[in-house]
């Protein structure tokens, strides 16, 4: 009688490749600020880095077809007043951005289809609520125009950008919050924090809905993110500082579901999640290596599946949403390696021999359109994300922001910088102008 002592897996040998060299990006000044965020952003159209800069806060915003050299003089989006710690794209809006900084505030960003011609300074809204220092900056995943930051302060604030509003904030956490992820519908969010605890918080309720101490018993900091079975994957250390990874159950935090020892090193483990494969890549700063894992429903629940190496540390690092990939050369993902001075991108191909289309690498992933708006999701609604097809690959929706956005920006922003919430009432477009504006687009709302 024989025995499969080979685990069956399509993801089995997939392998990571670094682009050639022409077709990486050269001379970024990478930021030395001392924070565990990932200073890169992507999606299909652009490739965002914080860096480097005098006076304030700044970050890099280049199209992703623009490889090679960067210019020394490439125009920049400066309008922070202290170092940016962190930037996350839009999932519903290619041209929109969202940073924050130390300077305690978050802003919302425009950037035209275009290469820049010059500096933006000008945010679309200024969104002024923390005290201290805001160090996570992360947008729902269906609702459109709902962005979550968390600062030093210990406090979440959950914002409508379309009206510049505060519309939540959390003050559950006694000390400094590592990191925030969204499940899959945004109904919850799970919380890694300095006291060693993971939280599911619901912020509708503006609660904690279960709560874990110590799922790793090192000290150092964690990451948690929800998978798209409900389940919390999380990176940590044991109490000899080793690295470690860990599965958890959120209704059951008694035992976790997987628990796995890695190696000893100093970085923290970034994951990086790809719903469609339901695999993991684990990315450590100051590591040269990419780990990748899948999760599966039979034990042992998290399989590894291979390590991807090069020669020089990275910084930060970047991940491409699932639209975003070739699916002609079966590509399931792409990281982006930030180094000292450039960003090398990093293919994750599975091998294949046909050229047709593989319907079972490419389910239907996650769109650009929200499945709801910001009203109905604080009334309490939830929907998963409306899928496309990615048969043939996927073509971004033509400029749809750009076709009336500058013109309501421009006439309905105040002449100074403040938050919108802050303007006087008057100003603001009426509600059924703010609804009719908002169907087209986040930054309709000026």
């Amino acid at each position: 009688m024989s025995r499969s002592i080979v685990r069956q897996s399509k993801f089995r040998h997939v392998f990571g490749q670094t682009v050639k060299a022409e077709q990486g990006y050269d001379d970024i000044r990478v930021s030395k600020v001392t924070w565990d965020s990932s200073f890169c952003a992507i999606n299909p159209k652009f490739l965002a880095v914080i860096v480097e800069s005098s006076g304030g806060g700044a970050f890099l915003v280049l199209p992703i077809s623009k490889t090679g050299r960067v210019d020394k003089n490439y125009p920049l989006v400066i309008g922070h007043s202290g170092p940016v710690l962190d930037i996350d794209w839009c999932p519903h809006d290619d041209n929109i951005l969202a940073s924050c900084s130390e300077d305690c505030t978050a802003m919302v960003w425009q950037i035209p289809d275009h290469s820049l011609t010059r500096p933006i300074s000008d945010p679309v809204v200024v969104l002024e609520g923390h005290s201290k220092r805001v160090g996570i900056v992360t947008w729902h995943p269906t609702a459109r125009n709902i962005l979550l930051t968390a600062g030093s302060d210990n406090l979440v604030i959950i914002w409508n950008v379309g009206t510049g509003e505060a519309l939540i904030s959390m003050d559950d956490h006694p000390d400094l919050i590592y990191s925030i992820s969204w499940n899959r519908n945004g109904s919850l969010f799970c919380t890694t924090c300095k006291d060693r605890r993971l939280r599911v918080c619901d912020p509708r309720k503006r609660e904690v809905v279960a709560e874990r101490l110590a799922p790793h018993e090192g000290i150092r900091p964690m990451r948690a993110i929800f998978t798209r079975d409900g389940n919390i994957f999380t990176t940590g250390f044991t109490r000899m500082s080793q690295r470690e990874l860990g599965l958890w159950d959120p209704t059951n935090f008694e035992e976790p579901i997987a628990l796995l020892e890695l190696d000893t090193s100093n970085g923290v483990l970034l994951p990086y999640y790809d719903a469609d494969a339901n695999m993991v890549y684990l990315c450590g700063k100051g590591d040269s290596s990419i780990r990748y894992f899948e999760i599966t429903e039979e034990p042992p629940y998290v399989h590894y599946l291979n390590t991807f190496s090069s020669k020089e540390p990275q910084r930060g690092m970047g991940f491409m949403p699932k639209r975003g990939v070739d699916v002609t050369k079966c590509e399931i993902a792409r990281l982006f390696k930030l180094l000292d001075k450039k960003c090398e991108p990093i293919t994750m191909t599975v091998p294949r021999k046909s050229d047709l289309f593989q319907d079972d690498l490419y389910p239907d992933t996650a769109g650009p359109e929200p499945a709801m708006e910001a009203e109905e999701w604080l009334d309490g609604r939830d929907e998963d994300p409306i899928l496309v097809s990615m048969r043939g690959g996927y073509m971004p929706p033509k400029s749809r922001e750009l076709k009336v956005a500058k013109k309501n920006v421009l006439e309905s922003r105040p002449t100074t910088r403040r938050s919108m919430s802050t303007l006087d009432t008057n100003s603001l477009p009426s509600e059924s102008g703010v609804r009719g504006l908002s169907v087209r687009g986040t930054c309709k709302l000026g």
